[in-house]
């Protein structure tokens, strides 16, 4: 055999063969390769759109909680104020309720006070009655004279 035809015999193998790995094995391989490219490329980028959402929704939970920490001290300062609005009012409550009771004893004071100056009146008019009797040295008709007895114990 010739060596110049064993090369040409191989040079048109190799030929073939890279036709036929072109034609059949080749453009589905690239194809393969940059579908494959595409698929990596989208999701690097879902990823960054994935770190970026991330990103945000951290700052939207950072902006939550501190719009929740306000919240909460706005019905702290709430409950507050109203707890202090409650203990004035029961002051207020407590004062007047005593102003009431003042008044009620003071009127209570009154009445006894009248009573008494009565009470002491009759024991007046009792005595009055009693030293004139002896006086006169006849008894007095307190019947009688119970007209002029209440005129006396008006002016006592």
């Amino acid at each position: 055999m010739n060596i110049t035809a064993t090369i040409i015999g191989q040079i048109l193998t190799f030929a073939v063969l890279v036709w036929f790995v072109r034609q059949l094995l080749w453009d589905p391989m690239t194809q393969m390769l940059e579908e494959r490219k595409n698929k990596i490329a989208e999701g690097l980028a879902e990823a960054e759109k994935g770190r970026h959402a991330k990103a945000l929704a951290e700052q939207k939970a950072v902006e939550t909680l501190k719009e929740a920490k306000e919240n909460a001290s706005e019905i702290v300062g709430q409950a507050q104020k109203r707890a202090a609005e409650i203990i004035e009012e029961a002051k207020d409550d407590a004062k007047s309720e005593g102003a009431r009771l003042i008044t009620a004893a003071q009127a209570e004071i009154d009445q006894q006070a009248h009573q008494v100056r009565e009470a002491l009146r009759e024991q007046v008019a009792s005595i009055t009655l009693a030293a004139s009797s002896k006086i006169l040295a006849k008894e007095i008709d307190a019947n009688a004279h119970q007209e002029i007895l209440a005129n006396v114990a008006k002016e006592i």
